[in-house]
């Protein structure tokens, strides 16, 4: 089997990436990126990526010039089996412009797709290629923006409990403009879900935080019994994060989505002293990365929890390796608004009345993409 094309397609949501103003859900992103990989055997694999859509076209796109190749130059006539050899040549062809940012997420997006294309060449789902599933539902937890009062917040908790989810994250928003009412908008959440809903909350790594800060936000919110704080320094503060757990804060420690490969993930688990780490798998090297951050993880002790913020095809890649962890906490579930990132799923993911979604055994990820949406929503065909 060989490589026979890259396609990029730059989806473009009617809707502007905002935070909600009452206790409306919120849109979610405003472009996202889609890779299509074809072969001359006519099975073609996708995965979306979680980037800059319009720079990631670009790279696709990019001439045949060494050490600054774009991705179709790299990767045509090559057999998308090779998952381990191709991971490295794309590294290195691309390491003058890359090694981190776009470069790395069209990697690890050509990477999640060449795992799709190897699933349904011999059709069974990635938990095989990974190394064969511990578990076939996962727990979903609820992944939305902070609502701008209480009483928002409290009629946002009551929508996801009628959903059935038994967990929610609020992240972003509001929070981090107003100490006082960052406290209230948990407070009030706590109170709507009650003691046994899990609550974890994202307070933003925009905002300018230091380890006395982040320490501070823990004991405040120790009150309310959150599972976890989530990316609340700059992702390149291992020594923030460190202080913060040194100080002896009750609360789980979790970080990652913007950290990539195995090596960054090493620093961050040794360096920061996270509790729970947070590989996005379009963001971190896809899942021939995945592989080795989950072995990271495992040889010092902590969770693994992947990020899934966009698509389908993202919460599909999640749930194979929440499938496969020695210990899965939950699965991301992006309840945003938004009908480009719906439309484009043939077979969307299914939320069951008891808060699980079941991992799909069909042959790759599991899920169909509806060209004609994607035709309806690209904006750069």
């Amino acid at each position: 089997m060989k490589i026979t094309n890259v396609e990029a397609f730059i989806l473009e949501s009617p809707y502007e990436n905002t935070a909600p103003e009452g206790s409306e859900e919120a849109r979610g992103v405003k472009h996202c990126l889609l890779l299509k990989v074809s072969t001359d055997e006519g099975i073609i694999g996708w995965s979306d990526i979680e980037t800059s859509s319009h720079v990631g076209v670009a790279a696709v796109n990019a001439p045949n010039e060494p050490f600054f190749e774009g991705l179709r130059a790299i990767v045509l006539n090559e057999d998308p089996f090779d998952v381990e050899r191709l991971w490295d040549k794309v590294y290195r062809h691309s390491i003058y412009y890359g090694r981190r940012g776009v470069a790395m997420q069209l990697l690890s997006g050509f990477d999640i797709a060449c795992h799709d294309i190897i699933g349904k060449a011999i059709n069974k789902p990635i938990y095989k290629i990974l190394g064969g599933a511990r578990r076939n539902r996962v727990r979903a937890y609820a992944s939305t923006l902070f609502r701008p009062t209480p009483e928002a917040i409290k009629d946002a908790c009551a929508f996801y409990l009628e959903r059935g989810f038994t967990a929610i994250k609020f992240g972003w928003g509001v929070f981090g403009q107003d100490p006082k009412l960052d406290i209230k908008l948990v407070e009030a959440a706590r109170e709507a879900v009650g003691p046994d809903i899990d609550l974890m909350v994202d307070p933003g790594w925009m905002v300018d935080r230091s380890a006395y800060d982040a320490i501070a936000l823990c004991r405040a919110l120790e009150p309310y019994n959150i599972y976890w704080l989530e990316d609340f320094m700059h992702p390149e503060n291992y020594e923030g994060y460190g202080k913060t757990k040194a100080a002896g804060v009750k609360t789980r420690l979790a970080a990652g989505e913007q950290e990539a490969t195995g090596w960054g993930f090493r620093q961050l688990i040794q360096q920061g002293g996270i509790d729970v780490v947070q590989p996005d798998i379009t963001r971190c090297g896809g899942f021939t990365q995945i592989r080795k951050i989950m072995w990271e993880a495992e040889y010092a002790g902590v969770d693994v929890c992947p990020h899934a913020w966009l698509t389908d095809l993202n919460t599909a890649a999640a749930l194979h390796v929440n499938a496969v962890l020695p210990r899965s906490l939950f699965l991301e579930y992006n309840v945003s608004d938004n009908p480009m990132l719906r439309e484009v799923i043939g077979n969307p993911v299914q939320l069951e009345g008891d808060g699980y979604i079941t991992v799909s055994d069909g042959p790759g990820l599991g899920i169909e993409v509806n060209e004609d949406a994607v035709r309806k929503f690209c904006v750069n065909l």
